[in-house]
């Protein structure tokens, strides 16, 4: 009785090591899928198998880190022959729903490049994908201000490759050679 009770605890931990590195996966994956909303309809990161993948978290109001970080990024990207570009998605999730409309964000996501989809979704909503994405925002009223308010947020692009894998987390203050390194490394 001992010993099948034994084989028993040694098979059902070997299952468990092996298992192991599909469940970290797994996790890993689940942590960065989201559903947010483009004025063409729904997106999922599923939709972006088979293309590299750069999420930035921003609103179309910000006035120096969004542009500047879209800017790097579009630059970066125009360094490569179009066939590669045409295996790249970016797409730019505003934390600013009350501001930024649809039809608003696909202009803003387009005047950097092509290639780039402006989305955003409920408050509730992307508040869970920040927060799984390790990001922040935080609105901040601006007494006499037109703009009412100003949003701070974190700054980096978070890149997935062709198997919507995490690939790695660009900061704001890269350059575009550095930028353009990490993207021939998934590109």
């Amino acid at each position: 009785m001992k010993k099948n009770i034994l084989i028993v605890l040694v098979v059902a931990s070997a299952f468990i090591i092996l298992l192991s590195p599909f469940i970290k996966e797994y996790k890993e994956n689940m942590k960065y899928d989201f559903t947010v909303n483009t004025i063409d309809g729904k997106v999922t990161k599923d939709d972006f198998d088979g293309k590299v993948l750069a999420i930035y978290f921003g609103y179309s109001y910000c006035p120096d880190v969004c542009p500047t970080s879209l800017s790097t990024l579009s630059a970066a990207l125009n360094t490569f022959s179009q066939e590669k570009i045409d295996k790249f998605k970016g797409l730019f999730i505003s934390v600013d729903p009350k501001r930024d409309k649809l039809k608003n964000l696909k202009e803003y996501a387009a005047y950097f490049h092509k290639n780039f989809i402006g989305s955003t979704s409920t408050k509730e909503n992307i508040d869970k994908i920040v927060n799984n994405y390790g990001a922040y925002y935080k609105i901040l009223d601006l007494e006499g201000s037109a703009m009412d308010y100003s949003v701070s947020h974190t700054s980096y692009i978070y890149i997935f490759d062709k198997k919507g894998k995490f690939f790695t987390k660009i900061t704001d203050f890269s350059n575009v050679n550095e930028v353009k390194n990490i993207l021939k490394k998934v590109l």
